[in-house]
């Protein structure tokens, strides 16, 4: 005999277990918590002429007298400027008189004009090439008091593009001897050259400032002697933390590198024993690899923080070696005394005092308006989220 199978039981006792057990889904709802829910406790001022009014007349107190002590402390800043780019396009080789609008000088207690003059010294180099010299002179009316600064100042040079700035080898830099498979990629197109590392590697190295500044030379010295240099070291002119820590004296061997294209006139046959460069030593280099965040920038060349530098007539031999040209810029030479706030730049005094002004400025008119026509101000209370009885209440009040 054979037994009938009640299939259809089966089936509801399947469907009964399948209905039971439910698919879960996970919520996406933020967690109930002050932070997720934006409940956080918030203090939101609410301004009112009484409050409002009283504080720009304090800013006004405020930043006029500190706008003032800038200007102040940065005007008695003294300096002369000099732009030499048309310097070596001279037809002359006697001293002529250079074009006012090459110039800039503050001194003082005077408005003397320092009566600048140039020539320029044609000459030929090692190499048979052209070489000039600057020859600029010019009077000073006044002792200027030291701490005194020679700087040299570029025009339109973008040291700030993203390539130039990224184009160097920090461990080349450090001292130690990177082969040319591991050099940064940041390096390129300057890298190698002849299967050889280029040291140091890059754009910013390869474009380095190489016109030469010489210490200004008083001419008919008040010793009685014929001229008296004023000295001006090179030396404590960059960062501490380059001379310290970022720049070391390379383990290159000479034969092993080469230097940079646009150095072959400071090193026509390559480097040797007696002129690898040290870039610990070398603090004109940590400077120019100091890029600036601006095309108008200064670079330090030399300092004198002991001697005043007398009043006379002085000559400053400069060097023309660096095309600024080409890419429409100038170059000048800067001699400059400074203040707590360093250089002369009166542009952060004279902001605060703007500042002071507009605040005094709209103060008062403020102040005449809530006199003269004074507006209804709003219960506070109703401002607070509705925390009044009755948000009915509110919106009648609104």
């Amino acid at each position: 005999m054979f037994r009938r199978k009640n299939t259809s039981r089966d089936s509801v006792d399947d469907d009964s277990v399948h209905s039971a057990t439910p698919a879960t889904q996970k919520s996406r709802k933020p967690p109930n918590t002050a932070f997720r829910q934006q409940r956080l406790k918030a203090w939101q001022p609410i301004l009112t002429p009484k409050t409002v009014i009283p504080l720009l007349f304090v800013l006004a107190a405020i930043f006029a007298p500190l706008g003032i002590a800038i200007i102040y402390a940065t005007y008695n800043v003294e300096n002369l400027v000099v732009d030499y780019l048309h310097c070596g396009s001279l037809s002359s080789t006697q001293f002529e008189a250079v074009p006012l609008g090459k110039t800039d000088w503050h001194f003082r207690h005077t408005s003397t004009n320092p009566d600048f003059k140039w020539k320029v010294v044609n000459g030929t180099d090692a190499q048979g090439d052209l070489a000039q010299t600057c020859v600029l002179q010019f009077t000073l009316p006044r002792d200027l008091a030291p701490p005194l600064y020679m700087y040299y100042k570029l025009t339109n040079f973008y040291q700030n593009h993203r390539k130039y700035v990224e184009s160097y080898d920090s461990n080349q830099l450090a001292g130690k001897a990177v082969p040319v498979g591991s050099l940064s990629s940041s390096c390129d197109p300057l890298k190698s050259s002849g299967n050889k590392p280029i040291y140091p590697c890059g754009l910013i190295a390869n474009s380095l400032f190489n016109d030469t500044f010489s210490s200004p030379v008083l001419l008919n010295a008040k010793s009685g002697s014929n001229n008296e240099t004023y000295e001006m070291s090179q030396d404590d002119i960059s960062w501490s933390s380059d001379i310290n820590h970022r720049y070391k004296s390379t383990q290159y061997k000479p034969e092993d590198v080469v230097p940079p294209p646009n150095w072959a006139k400071m090193f026509p046959g390559g480097y040797n024993l007696t002129n690898m460069p040290d870039l610990a030593n070398w603090q004109h280099l940590q400077n120019w690899m100091r890029t600036a965040s601006l095309p108008t920038f200064f670079k330090l060349y030399s300092k004198n923080t002991t001697t005043t530098l007398s009043s006379g007539t002085y000559e400053v031999q400069i060097g023309l070696n660096y095309p600024v040209s080409i890419y429409g810029g100038s170059k000048s030479v800067v001699i400059t005394t400074n203040s707590i706030l360093g250089g002369r730049n009166m542009t952060l005094g004279i902001i605060y005092f703007i500042v002071a002004v507009l605040c005094l400025v709209c103060g008062i008119v403020f102040f005449l308006q809530y006199l003269i026509k004074p507006r209804r101000i709003g219960e506070h209370n109703f401002l607070q989220g509705g925390q009044r009885d009755g948000s009915s209440h509110v919106r009648e009040q609104l």
